[in-house]
């Protein structure tokens, strides 16, 4: 067989280099957009179930964490809800939690604890600072606090 016949019998029933670039091109956009709906799927999964597991909370902590809830995704609405050891937390989009909430009802304890992970930015010059705070009930001046402290705990 010659060198010509060898070359047409190995171009019959390929793709050119053009049709491969553009095979290639066109499944990496599917695997992007996959990824995407795959990503919002799950952040609505996981908002779906902070909400759930918030409404199954017996009162005062039900009101609680609605509360922690409306002043985090109000001070830092980048964080995203997702449950963190079962309870409500808020996490970058990467998926590492950053504050998170564990009620004293639910964990059968004397307070219910706002926290905030080792991810959180808190830190202070002096090489010493809180990463977690017991809440009774959230007043106007403690949502203040927490504000500020889960706008702090965001920077990067």
């Amino acid at each position: 067989m010659s060198a010509a016949a060898k070359a047409q019998k190995n171009e019959e029933g390929r793709f050119s280099a053009e049709e491969r670039a553009a095979m290639k091109g066109r499944a990496a956009e599917l695997r992007a957009e996959a990824r995407r709906a795959t990503a919002e799927e799950k952040a609505a999964a996981d908002a779906a179930a902070v909400e759930a597991k918030i409404a199954e909370m017996p009162q005062p902590d039900r009101a609680t964490a609605e509360r922690l809830h409306a002043i985090v995704t109000e001070a830092a609405p980048e964080l995203l809800p997702k449950l963190y050891y079962g309870q409500p937390g808020w996490a970058r989009a990467g998926g590492k939690v950053i504050v998170f909430f564990r009620s004293g009802l639910v964990d059968k304890a004397r307070y219910s604890t706002l926290g905030f992970s080792v991810e959180a930015t808190l830190d202070e010059e002096g090489g010493l600072w809180a990463t977690s705070y017991a809440v009774e009930q959230v007043t106007d001046d403690s949502a203040k606090t927490i504000a500020k402290l889960v706008e702090k705990a965001v920077l990067s």
